[in-house]
């Protein structure tokens, strides 16, 4: 029986979502779940299954884009563009994430709200370790959610539903958890949405390309993992941790709500003086 893909497109955007999602899982299940079974170390797991789920992301999407509305580039329409600009945008994201961090971290370290410290391990691995890491997770994030969610979603509804709508989805999707740690994490709750809202402009100032959220996502993601990993800093107790960062979380605290709120303001005004010049 031949399917009609295209009859998907004109389904309402949650169901489209659903569907995607179950086709997702019927690909991912059949394999994630015996090696679930057969491993009992809850690390190898993650290690063997999440990959392998995400490579089933990208081809579902691309057979997605293909089959359902005609997009043989399905990719490319998310902002994922194989250009010079693209890759620039790349960068530079990457380094305005990694100095704002720093900064973070050097302006407590300069209120006496923290102490460095002398690297106990060796600094260059865990700062390409980090790389890695961070530009794995940012690619993976933001192709999801800026990228796949955000399209499905803007089909169908206004620009600033969509805007609200992808970042408060984003930053629920960090608690899904058992409810103690979803206790323990709330109060980065307003951080990840912020970060959300900050990487939707982003992308929206790069008229669609994915390059520089991408690069910011990665850049604050690895300028936190070098300290965080490389045991750079102490806290001195100065200060509240709700100040700092509760659970040493920079997003889960004053400082980082402020330095979110000010990368959200500059990068909301360039979007809408893009959106005024169109």
């Amino acid at each position: 029986m031949k399917v009609n893909y295209l009859r998907v497109s004109q389904y309402p955007a949650p169901v489209r979502l659903g569907i995607f999602i179950l086709g997702l899982l019927l690909l991912w299940l059949p394999v994630a779940a015996p090696i679930r079974l057969l491993v009992r170390d809850d690390n190898l797991v993650t290690i063997l299954t999440m990959p392998l789920l995400y490579v089933e992301f990208i081809l579902l999407l691309r057979f997605w884009g293909k089959k359902v509305y005609n997009q043989p580039h399905i990719l490319r329409h998310y902002g994922l563009e194989r250009t010079p600009q693209n890759a620039i945008d790349l960068l530079r994201g990457l380094a305005i994430g990694l100095i704002n961090i720093l900064i973070l971290f050097g302006v407590e370290g300069l209120l006496g709200w923290l102490v460095w410290q002398k690297p106990s391990i060796f600094l260059l691995k865990v700062i390409l370790e980090g790389l890695i890491v961070a530009l794995i997770y940012g690619f993976a994030e933001e192709l999801l959610f800026r990228g796949w969610l955000f399209d499905e979603l803007q089909r169908d509804y206004n620009l600033r539903v969509v805007v609200w709508a992808t970042a408060i989805i984003f930053a629920v999707s960090h608690f899904i958890k058992p409810l103690p740690e979803i206790i323990q994490t709330s109060p980065q709750f307003f951080g990840l949405l912020l970060l959300a809202l900050f990487l939707v402009w982003a992308k929206r100032w790069r008229r669609g390309r994915l390059g520089l959220s991408i690069g910011l996502h990665a850049g604050l993601l690895w300028g936190y993992y070098i300290i965080n990993v490389g045991q750079l800093t102490k806290y001195s107790g100065a200060v509240p941790d709700w100040v700092t960062g509760v659970n040493q979380n920079p997003l889960a605290g004053l400082m980082g709500l402020v330095l979110l709120s000010v990368l959200a303001l500059w990068m909301g005004r360039k979007s809408r003086a893009i959106a005024l010049t169109r």
